[in-house]
Order: structure tokens, then C-alpha cells, then sequence
């Protein structure tokens, strides 16, 4: 086993003046940055079969996944537990979040096989709870939302029994495409509000707070037996008081599971890393999180929005699926 840190595709200890300084232009924080990791935010991390195994079917069947284009740190140990985030319509964004390491570039043309080949993947390794993102597609008229529909009923025609979760961009606020993706009724749609309103501008530049919040509402309204879940990242240089304030507008909004994580900077260009914050506030925000009511509360260092999937929609729903991406 070796002990490494989670971001080391970082530049280490600033030595490299041109990386810094444009890290500084695109991130005003970026004299707040904390010198060092602390020791929680280490892993270790160990090659298995099982992910061997993984990265041949999604070589096989040509698929990208949000673990490797995002450089999840707990893509070793997802794929060992042969589960992964399939990331649809192509591996390149149309927005330029400061946070994201997706790449950016000219969108391809959704692939009309895509849904015939997640649900081969989801059956080749056996899951029980499959789990569906996608880039942000606003070149296309419903920004995606017909293929992720798609994606999930090839995913129920082949894999019967096999739960389904989706986490989708806000459609630029498309009332009539999100309507697309309820019908397909997957069993939980997730949309991060990812950070608190006053940090959008520099964080979500092309996002926007009352709209994320105004797809988790129309979800609830159109059908409640459908989950609704969120996410944020924390160590952006919110307060406390704002992300509290976040969560209880998630409740307001009817959303019923939350995860909460460390946000790592992929790279000197993206935002820099304002706090890393200890554990303890995490316990804190899950507590915080359970009495306002979210069924369930993922909140940690290495927790991302696919974190204990399955295990959120048991929590919710006792004959929810057993697979999920674990360490997230």
C-alpha cells in the first residue's frame, strides 16, 4: 500500500511562480489557501482485479465515468468495490465552474447507443443501484434531458430490479425538460446546489441558487414518490451560518437527501482551497442536517454525491438497492 495525498496533481508547495499566479487571477482566495493537508485527508490507496475488471467494461463498451473525469479521489476505491458514476452525453462541458476538473471543449452529438451501453455495463457488474450523471449540456434545445430518460429506461429494460439515480444539471430552468426525466422515474434525482449564493459568481458563474432550488421543488410537486437529493462542498470559504442557511432552504425546497464534502482543488487553476475542515464540523453538519429532517446525511472529507448511493435510498426506502460507491 502506498499513503499519498488527495491532491496530488497539485503543484507542491508553490514552487512553480506561473501556476501560482494563475491560480491567484482566477481565485481571490487564493492567499487563504491552508499550507498543508492534514492527516484526515489522506488515503490509502491499493490496485485490485476488481478494478481491472471495471475499467475493461467501460473500456469495452466505450463509456465515460464522473470518477475518472473529475478525478474523484475514491475512484481506486469504488472501482474495487466494481461500482462506478457513469458520466453521459460525452466528456466535455459547456460551463466553467471553478471548481470542476471535466474538461471543456465543443460538445459531441449524444451518442444514440449510450443507453444501450450503460445498461450492458450496469449488468456486466451486477448492480443492484446504478448511478447516472452527466456534463452540462446547454448546446443541446433540453440540455440532455431526453438521453438521460433514455439512459434510464435501457437501464430498467435490461437490468429488471435495478434501482436508478440520477444526477442532473438544471436544464437552464426548462420546466418541460426536467418534465422528461420525472416521467422516467428514476428513484432519486440529485441536482448540487454545490456551494452557498454569495460564493456563486466566483464558484457557479453560469449557475444559478434559486433555480437549483426551484428543480428540487418541481420534482417534489410532479411526483413525491420520487427522492430528491443535493449536495455541497465545503472549505470554499463559506460560513457556517450560510451553509445552514442552504440546508434548510434544501427543506424547504422538499429535498430529501444530502451529502456534504471537502472540496480539493484539481489543480492550480481552479479555485483554491480556503479551509480544510475537520471532521468534527462535519459530525456536526450531518447532526444539523438529521434534525432538520433529510432522511439521510452523508457528510465527511472524502464524501462526494454518489457517497453510500444505495445506502441513502435504504435508509429512505427499506427495499432500496445494496451497491454503492462507498468512500466517496
Amino acid at each position: 500500500m502506498k499513503l499519498i495525498g488527495l491532491d496530488r496533481q497539485t503543484i507542491r508547495n508553490g514552487k512553480n511562480t506561473k501556476m501560482r499566479k494563475v491560480n491567484s487571477e482566477r481565485s481571490p482566495q487564493n492567499e487563504r489557501t491552508p499550507a498543508r493537508k492534514p492527516d484526515w485527508l489522506k488515503l490509502k490507496i491499493q490496485a485490485s482485479k476488481e478494478k481491472i475488471q471495471v475499467e475493461s467494461v467501460l473500456h469495452r463498451l466505450a463509456l465515460h465515468t464522473v470518477c475518472t473525469e473529475a478525478s474523484c479521489p475514491n475512484l481506486m476505491e469504488c472501482y474495487s468495490r466494481k461500482t462506478a458514476t457513469f458520466l453521459i452525453l460525452g466528456p466535455y462541458c459547456t460551463r466553467r465552474c471553478t471548481f470542476c476538473n471535466v474538461q471543456h471543449n465543443a460538445p459531441l452529438p449524444p451518442a444514440e447507443d449510450e443507453p444501450q451501453r450503460v445498461a450492458e455495463a450496469v449488468a456486466a457488474l451486477g448492480l443492484k443501484h446504478a448511478v447516472i450523471t452527466s456534463v452540462t449540456r446547454d448546446d443541446l434545445p433540453d440540455g440532455g434531458a431526453g438521453h438521460f430518460a433514455a439512459v434510464i429506461k435501457a437501464v430498467r429494460r435490461f437490468n429488471p430490479g435495478t434501482t436508478v439515480e440520477v444526477l442532473i444539471p438544471d436544464f437552464q430552468g426548462d420546466a418541460g425538460a426536467l418534465r422528461k426525466v420525472i416521467t422516467a422515474a428514476p428513484e432519486v434525482i440529485n441536482h448540487n446546489v454545490e456551494t452557498v449564493p454569495r460564493l456563486y459568481p466566483e464558484v457557479r458563474p453560469q449557475a444559478d441558487y434559486d433555480r437549483s432550488l426551484q428543480l428540487l421543488q418541481r420534482v417534489k410537486a410532479a411526483n413525491p414518490e420520487i427522492l430528491t437529493k443535493s449536495g455541497l462542498m465545503v472549505g470554499l470559504g463559506e460560513r457556517e451560518e450560510e451553509l445552514v442557511r442552504v440546508l434548510k432552504d434544501l427543506r424547504q425546497a422538499g429535498c430529501d437527501l444530502l451529502t456534504i464534502g471537502q472540496y480539493l482543488a484539481p489543480s492550480p487553476r481552479h479555485h483554491a482551497v480556503v479551509e480544510y475542515v475537520p471532521p468534527e464540523t462535519f459530525a456536526r453538519y450531518r447532526r444539523i442536517g438529521e434534525e432538520l429532517g433529510f432522511l439521510h446525511v452523508a457528510a465527511g472529507p472524502f464524501v462526494r454525491s454518489s457517497y453510500q448511493a444505495a445506502a441513502a435510498l435504504s435508509t429512505a426506502e427499506p427495499n432500496g438497492g445494496e451497491d454503492s460507491c462507498p468512500l466517496t
